[in-house]
């Protein structure tokens, strides 16, 4: 008993003597406290808005695949899309200001730049935007009477290897307000705001009778912190590789969409008995077949046209060949209009190779073509939404009609297949790595590759910018990595144009390319109206 009465009473001394001692103190610990807790909240909020700001949340994230183009410029090949229009009569510069303002401002990748990161890259609005710095005006050099298209050609050859200014919006138009009665819009876009087919929807908007692109619906804010960048990994990379699948999966048939749903939805193929089952291994086998066919295609028979390009590029375009007439020979052969053309491609290309004195009996070069991958009507939306589809061209077969049956049989041989898919896919890995790993990865393609080739309809009616008519209309895609040929065929206006971009080191005079083009299609329609066709 009385042991407890001390020990009480040691207790409350004790109690007493720390409160005693504690009491000065408490203000600070409290102080301390509340500090500690702020710093852990600013370092939180710091960690958070870093990985927002590595993730690109805080603006409008460039996909992947539109990564993997922005880095792909090299010193031989700069990735921009170049394009001109001359127009009759001359357009004026003032009344091209005033609709690129009305109609493509409209677009906001045209008021943006890029501000790339070790994660890749995001989509800025540039607070100093001037439209004076994207539309400007050029004097081409001073030629001979009738050989004005010779000095339009040679600027707009210097123009595709002038990087665009990193710090702007990544555009250019440039104006020769006096060219052969009329006008020259000259047109440089870089391959990272959309590809070819988006932007002949973007440039058809800003003629006359055009619209502007349909509003946005406006999206939900987006998470910060590590929920943001899973959702932005959703968004920017998943959705759209499976959604773009389903689309280009719809030209080969119900069974393949069906199948890519299965892969999707694993545990509804497991319902759909069999029959599914079937139409899943299908798919898997021209999977398979597709990936190997592209990671184990063979290179190109050695030409003159393919080797280490330099760092300048030469031009040309011919007259336009009047396009019913080539409809006319493609029915008569039993052709599309698209073999025709090809095998006129083919048939050029053979006969320049052969004019340098060079042997091309049994040779065979491959053109690396886009493919959309995307519904047309969504085109607006910009970005690059396309496969490449590997098309060997016979350059060495010399009778024009067994040309063109055997790209008729080649180009069918490309149909269902998932070539293009698959080369969508590579490009969106290939975003996600660091540029050299990048550069490795894509060179599957360059080292391969002679040509990089478009075929693009256009409208059949000529039409008009500020009441000027736009006479000619062509543009190229870029070439990437060692390929050193462009070739370019738009239809447009009641014909069909080629247009050819050459590296100036391995072909420096691509005029001698599109001699070729109409004495190929002379040879082709006369060889044609030969055939017993009573018989």
């Amino acid at each position: 008993m009385v042991t407890r009465v001390i020990a009480k009473k040691v207790a409350s001394k004790a109690r007493s003597t720390i409160a005693e001692t504690v009491a000065p103190v408490a203000p600070v610990a409290k102080s301390v406290t509340r500090r500690a807790r702020k710093a852990a909240g600013t370092v939180q909020k710091n960690v958070a808005d870093a990985v927002a700001g590595t993730l690109g949340l805080q603006g409008e994230r460039m996909s992947k695949v539109d990564t993997a183009w922005l880095r792909m410029d090299s010193s031989a090949n700069l990735m921009m899309i170049v394009g001109v229009w001359v127009t009759k009569p001359g357009l004026p510069l003032a009344d091209l200001k005033l609709r690129v303002e009305e109609r493509l401002l409209k677009y906001p990748r045209f008021k943006q730049r890029v501000v790339e990161d070790a994660a890749g890259a995001t989509w800025v609005e540039d607070a100093d935007f001037q439209l004076d710095r994207h539309v400007v005006t050029e004097t081409l050099a001073k030629k001979p009477r009738g050989r004005e298209q010779e000095a339009l050609q040679e600027r707009l050859a210097a123009l595709t290897m002038e990087p665009l200014d990193r710090d702007r919006p990544l555009w250019q138009f440039h104006l020769v307000e006096n060219y052969k009665g009329g006008s020259a819009l000259m047109v440089r876009i870089h391959h990272c705001i959309a590809d070819g087919i988006a932007l002949i929807s973007v440039t058809q908007s800003l003629v006359d009778g055009g619209s502007p692109p349909p509003q946005r619906r406006s999206k939900a804010a987006r998470a910060q912190g590590m929920d943001g960048a899973e959702e932005w990994l959703s968004d920017a990379l998943l959705k759209p590789f499976t959604h773009l699948a389903v689309k280009a999966l719809g030209a080969a048939g119900d069974g393949a969409v069906k199948s890519m749903s299965l892969l999707m939805e694993p545990q509804k193929g497991m319902e759909s008995g069999m029959h599914s089952s079937v139409d899943m291994a299908k798919m898997a086998y021209q999977v398979v077949s597709d990936l190997a066919a592209l990671a184990l295609m063979p290179d190109d028979s050695p030409t003159r046209l393919k080797g280490q390009p330099g760092n300048a590029k030469r031009v040309a375009w011919c007259a336009p060949l009047p396009l019913e007439e080539v409809k006319a020979v493609g029915k008569a052969l039993n052709c599309s209009i698209n073999d025709v053309l090809l095998s006129c491609v083919a048939g050029a290309i053979g006969a320049y190779l052969r004019e340098q004195g060079d042997a091309v009996s049994g040779k065979e070069i491959r053109a690396m073509v886009p493919v959309n991958l995307r519904p047309l009507e969504h085109a607006y939306k910009l970005g690059n939404q396309f496969g490449l589809a590997p098309l060997v061209l016979p350059i060495g077969l010399d009778n024009p009609v067994e040309r063109v049956y055997e790209v008729r049989a080649r180009m069918r041989g490309l149909k269902g297949s998932m070539q293009p898919l698959l080369a969508f896919g590579l490009l969106a890995v290939a975003g996600l790595l660091i540029k050299p790993a990048q550069d490795a990865l894509l060179s599957l393609f360059s080292k391969k590759t002679t040509a990089v080739m478009t075929n693009v309809p256009g409208p059949r009616e000529k039409l008009k910018i500020c009441g000027s008519t736009i006479e000619e209309n062509l543009f190229w895609v870029p070439q990437s990595g060692s390929v050193g040929l462009g070739v370019s065929i738009l239809s447009y206006g009641g014909g069909v144009q080629f247009g050819v971009v050459t590296d100036a080191t391995l072909c420096p005079d691509p005029q001698k390319i599109i001699d070729q083009f109409e004495p190929e299609f002379a040879k082709l329609s006369v060889l044609t109206l030969m055939l017993p066709w009573g018989e």
